[in-house]
């Protein structure tokens, strides 16, 4: 009989299967929580892109003659040329129109030409919202007096 034998004894092999799943853990948790967070930046990006491709829309239909004089957030909510990407929506946020008339007011006296708003694309789950502050200028005209 050898008594110099050298093995592995129960307790060190749930030691060891217990470090490992440990570890097996860590690193499936690490790539979960990469995806995810890969996932809200994919979202991000996209919803901070047409949130400037909508601003952008709606100053070219002020540029085309489409001020509103003394606007309320619906009547720049639809603008010709932009629509949403599948899985996003877009809003005039409500109570950020705002007017210019010697310093931003939130009540329209008298339009002078200068409208502020924001515009915003959120992700349908929530994930994801990009906003976008616009200034809208009324443009002129050889027919306006104001110019």
């Amino acid at each position: 009989m050898r008594s110099d034998e050298s093995g592995e004894t129960l307790l060190e092999l749930v030691i060891a299967v217990v470090i490992m799943g440990i570890a097996l853990v860590a690193i499936i948790g690490g790539l979960t929580t990469s995806v995810l967070v890969s996932d809200v930046h994919r979202k991000q990006s996209t919803a901070g892109a047409y949130a400037r491709d909508y601003s952008e829309a709606i100053e070219r239909a002020v540029a085309s003659g489409g001020y509103v004089a003394c606007a309320s957030a619906a009547s720049y909510s639809s603008p010709a040329g932009f629509t949403v990407p599948a899985g996003f929506s877009k809003s005039v946020v409500a109570g950020s129109l705002r007017y210019w008339n010697s310093g931003w007011q939130t009540s329209c006296g008298t339009d002078t030409g200068v409208q502020q708003l924001t515009v915003r694309v959120a992700s349908d789950d929530g994930r994801a919202a990009e906003s976008v502050v616009v200034v809208l200028r009324k443009p002129c005209r050889l027919s306006d007096s104001l110019c």
